[in-house]
């Protein structure tokens, strides 16, 4: 039986809508920069809403959603620290699911790529450019307030350290971590699901992970993983390696 595609996408919650395709599932943001489009992507209307379509090429999150994620994701009046925003192409998808009452701080240290962001901070009100290093947070205490979701996508080895210093000094008790893990980074002296299962097992007591997806056939050697923080992180204690586990933690991966 063919399955029928829909004329137009359908709210999902928040400002994030769904169309259904032959193969996958397709996802879209109501845009709230002007004009739309940020990187060339398709733009349809739902009423006067102009709605963004998500590639999951261009974006590690818009990635993890066609291959099915149903972790934490960016909520309308929530506030969230992204670090690596490039040119901003998730980063303004973020922004269109935080809406106008939320803000996205957006954090990038190559000058060539902050250009542009800096650019695209101007169409949106909510999204604020940062020049900074994620490797020093404490460079930007003064202008990034506690945040209510971490988003962390670097070609860095030390992605974890990065992601776990960050969280201790912005994530609210009740937030969310997504950390969108690119294992080419990490060294091809290990397998991609090894260096998962190591970053799994560090973050692991400082955070609950919810879920880890991986993103090929979009991104190859790339994971998202999402999780919760725990009281060890809430009060700054570093916590001991948990060894693996079986069982629940096969569920959540795909």
């Amino acid at each position: 039986m063919t399955r029928r595609r829909a004329d137009r996408p359908g709210p999902v919650g928040g400002h994030l809508y769904r169309r259904e395709e032959d193969r996958r599932a397709e996802f879209w943001t109501e845009a709230l920069g002007d004009p739309p489009a940020v990187y060339g992507e398709r733009i349809a209307y739902v009423g006067d809403r102009p709605l963004r379509r998500w590639d999951p090429y261009r974006s590690k999150l818009g990635a993890a959603l066609a291959r099915g994620w149903t972790g934490p994701l960016p909520s309308p009046g929530e506030r969230w620290l992204y670090l690596g925003a490039a040119t901003g192409t998730t980063a303004s998808h973020v922004a269109d699911l935080v809406g106008r009452e939320g803000r996205v701080y957006a954090v990038e240290r190559s000058l060539r790529p902050f250009a542009r962001l800096l650019a695209l901070g101007g169409r949106y009100p909510n999204l604020l450019p940062v020049l900074a290093d994620a490797r020093r947070p404490e460079a930007y205490l003064d202008r990034v307030p506690l945040v209510d979701g971490l988003y962390l996508d670097v070609a860095q080895p030390d992605q974890v350290d990065l992601a776990l210093a960050n969280a201790r000094l912005f994530l609210r008790g009740s937030g969310a971590l997504l950390l969108a893990l690119k294992t080419s980074s990490m060294g091809r002296e290990k397998d991609p699901r090894r260096h998962r299962d190591e970053a799994e097992d560090r973050l692991e007591g400082p955070f609950e992970i919810e879920e880890t997806i991986a993103l090929e056939p979009f991104h190859k050697r790339h994971f998202l993983l999402g999780g919760r923080p725990t009281r060890a992180l809430v009060a700054g204690a570093s916590a001991p390696p948990v060894s693996r586990r079986a069982g629940p933690r096969a569920e959540r991966r795909r």
